[in-house]
């Protein structure tokens, strides 16, 4: 596969799973966060916050691989 052709997968993956992953940490947030404490919900919006970036930090790599002759 070209590297033109990973790089627009991997844009396309990325512009469709930063709005699912923030619709589902935003449903998760109002389900869990109604009742608790500050730091409760400090903690996890740091989380949730810095979590989304895993998958695309390990999809990277592959967008940007040179392709094996």
């Amino acid at each position: 596969m070209s590297p033109r052709v990973k790089k627009l997968i991997g844009t396309i993956i990325i512009l469709i799973w930063i709005p699912i992953y923030a619709l589902i940490a935003m449903g998760v947030a109002a389900h869990l966060l109604p009742h608790a404490t500050w730091y409760g919900a400090f903690l996890y919006y740091a989380i949730a916050g810095t979590l989304w970036i895993v998958p695309i930090g390990l999809m990277l790599p592959w967008m940007y691989r040179e392709p094996k002759a």
